[in-house]
């Protein structure tokens, strides 16, 4: 079905919700020649609506979660989520703010999560290869809403 194709040529959509910005400095790393993650056929998608993988970085806020649900809605189905960072994970150093939620998994379901503040772009890219690995091996299942 259409998890054939992301299996061999995942996607990835990137959305900062507001942070340092290490994450996001990791994050652009790995997709260098560098650590070259074309040779998996991962790619940086022109649009969200493009997108297969949601890459979330950063501590999300009230104002964030809205934004990274209609985003994540926008992303046609099948599709996952991987939480970059301690922020992204449960809010990090800025979990105990008022305006901050404890973690992506709050608004949108997420299927990795890599842990770091900011791990490093092997740990992010091993992520992305572990994910296509169960995406492989995972029947196609009704689409999460």
């Amino acid at each position: 079905m259409k998890y054939r194709f992301i299996r061999y040529s995942p996607w990835l959509v990137h959305f900062n919700t507001g942070a340092c910005n290490g994450c996001d400095i990791e994050v652009l790393a790995t997709l260098t020649p560098l650590y070259d993650p074309e040779r998996f056929g991962v790619k940086l998608a022109p649009s969200i609506r493009h997108g297969d993988i949601l890459i979330v970085t950063g501590a999300l806020t009230k104002k964030s979660a809205e934004r990274l649900k209609r985003l994540y809605d926008q992303m046609p189905s099948p599709k996952f989520v991987i939480a970059v960072g301690a922020c992204a994970i449960d809010g990090g150093v800025f979990q105990k703010s008022y305006s901050v939620l404890k973690g992506a998994d709050k608004v949108v379901p997420v299927d990795v999560y890599v842990p770091g503040c900011p791990p490093r772009p092997e740990a992010i890219l091993d992520a992305i290869v572990k994910l296509r690995e169960r995406i492989s091996q995972v029947e196609p299942q009704a689409s999460r809403q």
